[in-house]
């Protein structure tokens, strides 16, 4: 690199770091900024102090929204990235069509989350659903898809199918670049089928599990339209998002909410540092 490509090379970075000033780090500093103060609408506030992270630690509806948000967890990281890895193991094992199935496992990330969840709407109704309608002619009786029992389960599965895809890219992308040796050794001692994929693919492509696994942590804590079309938080299906949304924006109290969501960003940042010390192991280089 030339010195004189240092300027340029600012140049290029400085429209990136103004974006995410503008729209990530302001963001999070005047939320920090608000979680102080008592709000009602948007001009109205009250220095309080920490009152309201004392009200967050008391507060039963979040504990729930929190404990649902970890079983919503629990599925996207068993189901959401264990499929993911399953499809990207097979893909990788054909001789042909791999761009077939890169594309079709694909498509479901580009379809907006909304479009996803009103589709979901359509089978899960009670009256005239698809599910339903499917049971009645097999001679069963009708299911309330969203009943209290049964809602957040029923949630995540639109919630899991929508990012199988992005998971599947990356694990066949980290896979794909395995040296054809190691195979060819592993072959040679006898190593092959099931056994090739546990004592060989998985350890090496371990570190992007990692990255896997902690984008899934993350993008859990993000889960919103699912919620807000299917249930409306209704039937215990509370999630940390959609209880930030309404103490924000339905209740105007921006105050509260923004105390929520610097509680949402400090516990995502433990799990993804629990979930990385959990799964440390040397990693092996190739």
């Amino acid at each position: 690199m030339m010195k004189g490509d240092r300027k340029y090379i600012v140049l290029f970075l400085l429209p990136a770091a103004a974006f995410l000033s503008i729209f990530l780090y302001y963001p999070f500093f005047k939320s920090m900024y608000l979680s102080f103060f008592r709000t009602k609408g948007f001009t109205t506030k009250t220095w309080v102090g920490f009152e309201n992270y004392v009200r967050m630690f008391s507060d039963d509806l979040l504990g729930a929204a929190t404990l649902n948000t970890l079983e919503l967890m629990a599925y996207v990281i068993i189901f959401q990235v264990g499929i993911a890895l399953m499809l990207a193991i097979f893909v990788d094992n054909i001789t042909w069509g791999k761009g077939f199935f890169r594309m079709v496992f694909f498509f479901p990330v580009v379809i907006s989350g909304t479009a996803i969840a009103l589709l979901f709407v359509l089978f899960y109704n009670f009256q005239f659903g698809l599910l339903n309608t499917l049971l009645q002619n097999m001679g069963f009786d009708k299911v309330n898809w969203l009943s209290e029992n049964m809602a957040l389960k029923a949630v995540a599965i639109p919630t899991v199918w929508h990012y199988v895809g992005f998971y599947f890219v990356l694990f066949l992308t980290a896979m794909s670049k395995i040296p054809s040796d190691f195979y060819e050794a592993a072959k040679l001692e006898g190593i092959t089928g099931i056994k090739k994929t546990f004592l060989l693919t998985i350890p090496l492509i371990m570190s992007d599990i990692k990255v896997v696994i902690t984008l899934a942590i993350t993008g859990t804590l993000k889960v919103f339209e699912f919620i807000f079309v299917l249930t409306r938080g209704q039937n215990d299906t509370e999630v940390l998002g959609t209880y930030m949304y309404k103490k924000a924006l339905v209740d105007q109290n921006f105050g509260y909410g923004s105390t929520i969501a610097i509680y949402i960003v400090v516990f995502g940042v433990l799990l993804s540092l629990l979930a990385n010390r959990l799964l440390k192991r040397d990693e092996i280089s190739y």
